[in-house]
């Protein structure tokens, strides 16, 4: 079905937040990872200050509505990573954009932050299961030598 010519935007206008990003004149290795780098610790600290760069952007709404919803893979966007949009692609994201592709971010924060909560809740209870498992089979095995 063709499109009406109402529904198209010149695309300066669909774009020119670009334009207006905090990350316009940095290097590209300070958003994304770099090939040679396979330190955790460095990719940390890369995204920390993208980051941190992100949150005091003034299209920091924009640009994470456009990496939610073109399916960035790479990078820091809007001051979320690649494990973030993953996450928020898990829990739900779309209700967080509006008609004019502006994410609420904050509300895309709070979502992150209570994912996060979740998922570390639920890994020390399997751990303490773990060690709970592994004491009673040391007794057991104790008990069992003793008896022989």
């Amino acid at each position: 079905m063709p499109r009406s010519t109402a529904q198209l935007q010149p695309i300066s206008e669909v774009w020119e937040w670009q334009l207006l990003g905090r990350c316009r004149d940095r290097s590209g290795a300070q958003f994304f990872h770099p090939d040679d780098d396979l330190g955790r610790i460095s990719r940390r600290l890369r995204e920390a200050a993208a980051k941190r760069l992100c949150h005091s952007c003034p299209v920091r709404p924009q640009c994470a509505a456009h990496a939610l919803e073109v399916g960035e893979e790479y990078g820091v966007w809007g001051g979320f990573s690649e494990n973030d949009r993953g996450l928020l692609r898990e829990v739900g994201w779309r209700d967080a954009v509006d008609s004019s592709r502006r994410a609420d971010v904050s509300k895309l924060d709070r979502r992150l932050s209570v994912a996060r909560e979740k998922a570390g809740q639920s890994a020390p209870t399997q751990r303490s299961t773990r060690r709970v498992s592994a004491r009673s089979v040391s007794r057991s095995a104790v008990a069992q030598g003793a008896a022989s």
